[in-house]
């Protein structure tokens, strides 16, 4: 096993261990699950971050040529994105959910490791060192938003089933229950009831951000991962006129980045209105993540054409 493969199974087990605590600190919100997640996860991206430069001075070869090289870039990416939105937002709850998926981002980036090989000569370009960080940072900005996405919804319609059980039967205040941790006040009386009662799931879910704060969460991490899209779009065009005489030749795979950009640009237009801010937007940014991953994976993976990793 070479070096570089072991940096990145050194990073995989340290995602592993704050995966673990940071699930650990999302279910039961103990202080020392958070002081153990935080310091591994920040170890695993400074890892990451360093085998990509180990890899570049050894070989002298970009690492970002072909899919192991931009998967590995894609985890590191992610975690350090969460990692400054967590710092600035306190979202360690989201850890556990963020480390699984680059840890088997990273995980299967392996399976894709063809060594040092160097890129087909058309895209030998200085492009190759911006085009590709900017959509892999945009794809991993998105990754973070899915993830406060998908525990947006988890609270609604958890919400909604206990709303739905105190309607129907009550819930009558248990005094041998423990008393509702961060209960956010107003931000849903049948929430507040059901944890009086000892639900153990209304207990949970009154530790989580109000829906609100979830939503606009997402917002400002899309509002990121955008612009990095659109400047990522921008670069390619630019490198495709280098590459293949054209700026845009309706590739399958500049095809799918559009696609995913006008997703992301009607989400940003559209959470301007009342009415899209909450559910269809916590939708619409879990739908827009999974267009990402078929730009991303399916298209270079399984459908020929000028970015097509297999034929």
């Amino acid at each position: 096993m070479s070096f570089d493969q072991e940096l990145i199974l050194a990073a995989i087990s340290a995602y592993v261990v704050a995966m673990i605590a940071l699930f650990n600190f999302m279910l039961a919100r103990t202080e020392v699950s958070k002081r153990i997640g935080i310091p591994f996860a920040i170890l695993g991206c400074a890892v990451q971050f360093f085998e990509l430069v180990y890899r570049f001075e050894t070989s002298h070869i970009w690492p970002l040529t072909n899919l192991y090289g931009s998967l590995s870039l894609f985890a590191a990416m992610s975690v350090a994105i969460f990692v400054g939105f967590a710092f600035k937002y306190d979202l360690w709850f989201m850890g556990g959910f963020v480390l699984a998926l680059a840890s088997g981002f990273l995980a299967y980036g392996l399976t894709w490791n063809e060594g040092y090989l160097p890129a087909v000569p058309a895209l030998q370009s200085y492009w190759i060192k911006i085009h590709v960080p900017l959509v892999v940072s945009a794809y991993a900005s998105f990754l973070v938003a899915a993830v406060s996405s998908i525990l947006y919804l988890i609270k609604y319609f958890g919400e909604r089933s206990l709303s739905k059980a105190t309607a129907t039967y009550g819930a009558e205040p248990n005094a041998t229950a423990p008393p509702p941790r961060s209960i956010i006040v107003g931000d849903s009386p049948n929430l507040e009831r059901a944890a009086a009662g000892g639900s153990m799931l209304a207990l949970w879910l009154a530790t989580l951000p109000t829906l609100p704060k979830l939503d606009i969460i997402t917002y400002r991490i899309i509002a990121l991962g955008l612009p990095l899209l659109t400047l990522g779009i921008i670069t390619g065009a630019w490198w495709a006129k280098e590459a293949w005489g054209a700026y845009w030749q309706w590739d399958p795979k500049e095809t799918a980045a559009l696609v995913s950009w006008i997703v992301y640009a009607l989400y940003m237009h559209l959470h301007t209105r009342t009415w899209f801010r909450g559910l269809p937007s916590a939708l619409i940014s879990v739908f827009g993540f999974l267009t990402i991953i078929f730009c991303y994976l399916g298209v270079n993976i399984w459908i020929s054409g000028l970015h097509s990793y297999r034929m």
